[in-house]
């Protein structure tokens, strides 16, 4: 894994975890970074499993939103678990 991919790694994280705190409210940049990472790997198999294939014209779009998705759904899990 080279340096950019990590880079765009990261910006997908952040940008993801922000969205979901825009959503489900509370936030600072290593909980967006945070939220965001794990959220792409629950969205990513949450979309695997459920059979879903987004198709938003931009692979970086549609990773942002699969990441998005699975970070709301993440942080709505540890709010019921808190």
């Amino acid at each position: 894994m080279d340096v950019k991919a990590i880079l765009i790694w990261v910006a997908i994280g952040i940008l993801a975890g922000w969205l979901a705190s825009v959503v489900v409210g509370g936030g600072g940049l290593v909980r967006y970074l945070i939220t965001g990472l794990i959220g792409a790997f629950v969205g990513g198999f949450i979309f695997k499993v459920a059979g879903i294939n987004l198709n938003l014209g931009n692979a970086y779009v549609n990773e942002i939103v699969v990441a998005a998705i699975g970070a709301v759904v993440v942080v709505l899990i540890a709010r019921l678990l808190a």
